[in-house]
């Protein structure tokens, strides 16, 4: 047997992608309540409006509008995020069918604006804490453990707006009362925690926008930098709490492979990997930034503040495991560009791979790109606990007259990924689960899509909101359900 009796088979959901339910029951908006749709090659917005009535917009995960503006809602816009796939309340039946799979583990997201919508003058929400604490003893109910992340697009969009997000210092204090309030009412349901998802992103929005100001740089390095702090920050909270508890930090994982052989283009890839992985990763794990950090500031040519007792957070609040996400692979060449991953311009990412297919979404396929992951990971970080906390395909699948879905697509991608793995952990990787997203139907993050479907489980309901939000079982359902059942043997 390759994977151990204990390993986390599963899958995800995403408080703003699956909950819907946007301002119910003392819920504040989050920044994704603004974002507009957008599509293949198209990224999200939102819109604001200064105090002298003019009008803006901010980019999807930048966590940026000027201060003392206010986000706005456009009329006779759909804002597919209010509704998404009604997790909220469909909750007991969607945590049924996922415990009918055989599901180990769910990661999970506490929305922060339902915790504390109003910040830490406005108090606790009790019906948040209810309805997590319900969702808690549904998963235990049917011995399911919780990953439980803390941050995923979801703080309060006021901290944004009024604080000026995450360049404020003063969110640290913010986010870590939430922390303390989540690992003290939820510390008898939940064991692995997951402090910020994806804290790589903003740097990806960078990539590729040849229009970022100077300003807009340091403002990137240095909220990051905030955030890294905060996680260290958050892991010492969870660990005096309660010291069983496992507390990681997850990186974006879009490895990348040099064009060519050319020199140029390996030394480019190398450089790459290092700008937007690493840099977040060595803090992560290792607690302090790696020596190629001053290289990267100077480039971009960012001061980060940086004080005495940063260095020992980041020291003492090194993370237990490494969750990471990974759905494609790209190229990287020295000598010529393509488009950015999130603003749709001239960037060294993105040169397709000739060897590689594509989703309808221009996400190429690579299996063997996985066990290249993990093995880059595991050497690079000496054995060190490793989770696959979203890895998945989007496809536009067909709910038939017979409520069947058939989706051997995405056996055929799990199946592929899963082998890849196997075959990674036979070679001495480290790696606690497989947490596929997303197991149930939901709103793409980037492209504010429901037709772009993820899940073994079919949700109803399109793009505009309209459809019976019925659950249906898609043929890769019941295929995970073997998978679990024989620990990863069967796959067939």
């Amino acid at each position: 047997m390759v994977l151990s009796k204990d390993f986390l088979w599963g899958g995800d959901i995403s408080a703003t992608q699956i909950e819907g339910a946007w301002n119910e029951d003392g819920k504040s908006p989050v920044e994704t309540d603004y974002l507009l749709p957008g599509k293949k090659g198209i990224p999200r917005y939102a819109y604001y409006q200064l105090k002298n009535g003019k009008m803006g917009k901010a980019l999807q995960f930048s966590g940026q509008a000027p201060k003392g503006s206010k986000f706005i809602l456009k009329k006779d816009q759909v804002y597919p995020n209010h509704f998404a796939s009604d997790f909220y309340h469909h909750y007991k039946e969607d945590i049924a069918l996922l415990a009918e799979m055989g599901f180990k583990a769910l990661n999970i997201t506490i929305s922060w604006a339902r915790i504390l919508p109003n910040g830490i003058k406005g108090g606790v929400n009790p019906k948040g804490i209810d309805f997590y604490l319900a969702v808690l003893k549904e998963l235990k109910k049917y011995n399911i453990k919780p990953i439980t992340t803390l941050y995923k697009y979801d703080m309060p969009a006021f901290y944004i707006t009024e604080f000026g997000g995450w360049s404020n210092r003063e969110l640290i204090a913010e986010y870590l009362a939430f922390c303390k309030i989540c690992f003290n009412n939820f510390k008898d349901y939940v064991e692995y925690w997951v402090t910020f998802n994806e804290i790589n992103i903003l740097k990806w929005t960078l990539d590729g926008n040849n229009n970022a100001s100077q300003t807009d740089k340091q403002r990137i390095f240095q909220e990051t930098h905030n955030q890294l702090v905060a996680s260290a920050k958050a892991i010492q909270l969870g660990h005096d709490i309660n010291p069983a508890n496992k507390i990681g930090c997850m990186v974006c994982g879009l490895f990348t492979y040099p064009r060519t052989c050319n020199p140029d283009d390996v030394l480019a890839n190398q450089k790459f990997m290092q700008d937007n992985i690493f840099l977040f990763s060595d803090v992560i794990v290792r607690g302090h930034y790696p020596s190629y950090a001053k290289r990267i500031f100077e480039e971009y040519n960012v001061n980060i503040e940086f004080s005495t007792e940063d260095e020992k957070d980041l020291i003492n609040g090194k993370a237990d495991f490494l969750p990471f996400s990974y759905y494609f692979t790209n190229c990287v060449s020295g000598a010529h560009s393509q488009r950015g991953l999130l603003t749709g311009v001239s960037s060294a990412y993105e040169n397709k791979n000739p060897y590689l297919k594509s989703t309808e979404w221009d996400w190429q396929i690579d299996a063997k790109g996985l066990k290249y992951a993990l093995e880059l990971l595991n050497d690079r970080y000496d054995n060190f606990p490793l989770l696959i906390i979203e890895n998945g395909i989007g496809a536009k699948d067909v709910l038939n007259s017979d409520n069947t879905i058939h989706d051997q697509y995405r056996i055929d991608y799990h199946r592929k990924h899963i082998k890849a793995l196997e075959s990674a952990v036979s070679e001495g990787v480290n790696l606690l689960g497989y947490t596929m997203w997303s197991c149930i139907d939901l709103v793409s993050a980037g492209t504010g899509e429901l037709r772009k479907r993820y899940g073994f489980i079919y949700i109803d309901v399109n793009d505009d909101g309209t459809g019976t939000y019925k659950r249906y079982k898609k043929d890769s359902f019941y295929w995970y359900k073997k998978v679990i059942q024989t620990n990863g043997n069967d796959l067939d």
